[in-house]
């Protein structure tokens, strides 16, 4: 079975970032990158699969930049045996990545496909749903248990009234949640095998995609800086308050 492992480049989850002079977008200029920790949780659960003997292959998968390669070196030395990066300059927007995923998927022709439910730049949780929907595969999001077996993946998954439990008839595409598992450190030696793993770059040309943006952002801010707090002597002049200033009750 070949798993495919779609990841992201972001800034680093421990960085805090700014918004631009200009107010156009983040400011991420000499700033830590690293994967979307959603998306390390995928290798790490694909990876997984494959050390118990159910998947056979993993790829992991980026579109993005040149400097996704490092990226891409990071899934290799969780466990991946290669990867494809998608090579664009352009701003890559959800529908675009999830194009660019389908037609990977159609050259590849995984048995599952697994990414992170969202990335913690944009935070648009799309590219799972839109890929399942352009591939024609059933989906699960937000999985906080996979397994696989006789041809089906067995998804438990987080919802508002408690949790559930779906079969999904593979191929199929997954998002992981946060409690699906807790990626491994990622050793020396396994950095410098990496090194050595095939690493294939192709254009979203080469694949047919258009990739040229849909949406335009017109302006970044920062959220508004919280007020400070005030002394009150008894409840009594809490409530007023609630209901005069904050106006709240």
């Amino acid at each position: 079975m070949k798993v495919i492992v779609a990841v992201k480049r972001v800034v680093d989850a421990n960085i805090k970032v700014g918004v631009k002079s200009d107010h156009s977008g983040v400011d991420i200029a000499n700033v830590k990158m690293s994967m979307n920790p959603f998306d390390e949780i995928a290798v790490e659960e694909a990876v997984r699969l494959k050390e118990a003997g159910v998947a056979t292959e993993v790829v992991a998968v980026s579109a993005g930049f040149t400097q996704c390669q490092e990226t891409l070196r990071t899934a290799l030395a969780i466990g991946a045996d290669r990867a494809i990066l998608i090579e664009s300059i352009e701003d890559l927007q959800p529908l675009a990545v999830a194009k660019l995923l389908k037609a990977v998927v159609d050259k590849e022709q995984p048995q599952l496909v697994m990414l992170g439910k969202q990335a913690i730049d944009d935070d648009s949780n799309q590219t799972g749903q839109m890929l399942a929907s352009l591939a024609g595969m059933p989906q699960a999001t937000f999985a906080s248990k996979v397994t696989i077996a006789d041809g089906k993946a067995t998804v438990a998954r987080e919802v508002d009234g408690g949790a559930e439990t779906l079969t999904l008839t593979l191929p199929a595409v997954v998002t992981t949640d946060l409690r699906l598992n807790e990626p491994r450190y990622v050793t020396l030696p396994n950095i410098m095998k990496a090194k050595k793993k095939p690493l294939e770059t192709i254009k979203p040309e080469d694949l047919g995609v258009d990739v040229a943006p849909r949406l335009k952002t017109l302006k970044v801010a920062e959220p508004p800086k919280r007020g400070a707090g005030v002394m009150v002597p008894d409840v009594q002049t809490m409530v007023e308050k609630l209901k005069t200033e904050a106006k709240v009750l």
